[in-house]
């Protein structure tokens, strides 16, 4: 491609993504599923059938398999998401970032992608390389692609549309973690029932403190996670987004003090109970625990992308070891809740208590 097209349909992209959001009445159809044939084709003659910059998701026909490693190697590296429409569980449908088994949800997770390209496009880039990563470098590589997006047209759009923030006002009594311990067992509890638990940076760092202390006592044999009020947490602190200096700066601080990297070192000892909603971070730092228990009314949900990110408390990492990265992906891209049953039946928790 040209220099000077390239410059052209980047200084649309930020054209396009910095005008405050307008309704629209009438959704473009989504894309129509396309072929393998017809994409080894494109493959062959350098076609370029989606970008974040032009169509930003590209439909695969999958109702049969293809045996072309080639092929599968291309689909892994459009700068898109590549969506698998039918078919089972094969070759083809693996090399694609999520399968859909009917057409019905399209329509909205085509909008959603359109409404949002830069993040959704990060987001599978990110699963895809993620799978050739070891833990800790994998944590590293979501830090560096969530501060890629936190400079990004999308999240600050956000910013704007949501304003100033009211400050964030601690009336509730107590330390925001609690900890007791009973033998060999130590016991933490979320305690800011009344903003529901969210992930305030207070919170994170006494997580990080006390995760510390596990790591290096190993008389500490078990850790129970659990939380007050009416829901485990409702995931980070919206009224402390864009607070960082910068995206790098950001960066150097979630690798120092992220609970998940933490959670992960001592995963075999901790068991979590989660309740109620479980959002964002309020999964993700979890999901690295060695044993996760739903209470019944328990949900969960990645709603990241409505904000122009991706999940950024290792979210990326945990929930993809637990589900697959087809299913985080569906989950970040859709935006859709999931009830304590699928989540058993994915592997999300491990067990439902009433």
């Amino acid at each position: 491609m040209r220099p000077g097209v390239l410059f052209t349909m980047l200084n649309s992209a930020r054209i396009f993504a910095a005008k405050p959001a307008q309704p629209m009445p009438i959704q473009p159809p989504p894309p129509r599923p396309r072929d393998p044939l017809e994409l080894l084709t494109a493959m062959q003659t350098g076609e370029l059938p989606c970008s974040a910059l032009q169509e930003p998701l590209l439909v695969l026909d999958a109702h049969r398999d293809w045996q072309d490693a080639a092929l599968h190697t291309w689909l892994r590296r459009l700068p898109c998401p590549v969506i698998a429409l039918g078919g089972q569980d094969n070759a083809l449908s693996r090399a694609c970032d999520l399968r859909l088994d009917d057409a019905a949800p399209l329509a909205a997770l085509a909008a959603r992608v359109r409404r949002w390209p830069l993040a959704s496009t990060v987001l599978v880039q990110l699963l895809r390389l993620q799978r050739h990563l070891p833990l800790e470098d994998a944590l590293q590589a979501e830090s560096l692609a969530y501060a890629t997006l936190q400079g990004g047209v999308e999240y600050r759009r956000w910013l704007q549309e949501r304003g100033t923030p009211e400050p964030l006002a601690d009336d509730e009594d107590g330390p925001e973690l609690l900890l007791a311990r009973d033998d060999e067992t130590l016991l933490l509890t979320l305690n800011r029932p009344q903003r529901r638990n969210s992930m305030t940076v207070a919170m994170r760092d006494a997580l990080n403190e006390a995760l510390a202390l596990v790591q290096a006592d190993p008389g500490i044999t078990q850790v129970q996670l659990s939380a007050r009020g009416k829901c485990f947490s409702t995931g980070g602190e919206l009224r402390e987004f864009g607070s960082a200096s910068d995206p790098a700066s950001a960066h150097i601080i979630r690798s120092l003090t992220l609970p998940g990297r933490q959670l992960a070192r001592v995963a075999s000892r901790v068991q979590v109970q989660l309740h109620g909603a479980c959002i964002g971070s309020g999964i993700e730092f979890p999901a690295f625990a060695a044993r996760l228990i739903a209470r019944r009314d328990a949900w969960f949900q990645l709603p990241e992308l409505q904000y122009g990110l991706i999940p950024g408390a290792g979210g990326t990492v945990s929930i993809a070891q637990r589900i697959g990265a087809q299913r985080l992906a569906w989950m970040v891209l859709s935006g859709k809740r999931i009830d304590a049953d699928t989540a058993l039946a994915w592997g999300l928790v491990d067990a439902i208590t009433d």
